[in-house]
């Protein structure tokens, strides 16, 4: 990414986290929906948005079609509020990198629980052991 689209998609995330929060009024919009990145096209015309909701799967599903179906009037909105000619078109997605980091996090705090516990088993073991070799030292 250059720079330039590096700032038009950092503009954007601001700019729509602004008019989600002020303008948008869906009921299907139950979970605070959280741009978690932008990502715009090298010739600015298309902008992908990823975005992470609370709730259910059905939820994120309706609040995905609410922000799908309010696109354009949140391209026109952005127009206004950017010094560009035209606001890329808007396309909106479930952020699935942050359900996989979540995952891998949980398999990291799982294999260092295992971890700690052989290492537990190991230290027990070893302070049985020094005993019965004292005992062979003494015959």
């Amino acid at each position: 990414m250059s720079r330039r689209t590096e700032r038009v998609a950092s503009t954007i995330q601001q700019e729509l986290a602004q008019i989600i929060l002020r303008d948008l009024s869906d009921p299907r919009l139950t979970g605070m929906p959280s741009i978690t990145r932008v990502k715009v096209s090298p010739d600015l015309a298309v902008a992908d948005v990823y975005v992470t909701i609370m709730g259910t799967p059905g939820q994120q599903m309706a609040a995905l079609n609410a922000l799908r179906h309010s696109a354009g009037l949140m391209r026109t909105k952005l127009t206004a509020a950017m010094t560009l000619r035209v606001a890329p078109f808007l396309k909106f997605h479930i952020d699935e990198d942050l359900k996989k980091e979540l995952q891998m996090q949980d398999l990291l705090e799982k294999v260092a629980a295992e971890n700690a516990e052989i290492d537990r088993k190991r230290a027990a073991e070893a302070e049985t052991e020094p005993s019965t070799k004292d005992q062979d030292k003494s015959e």
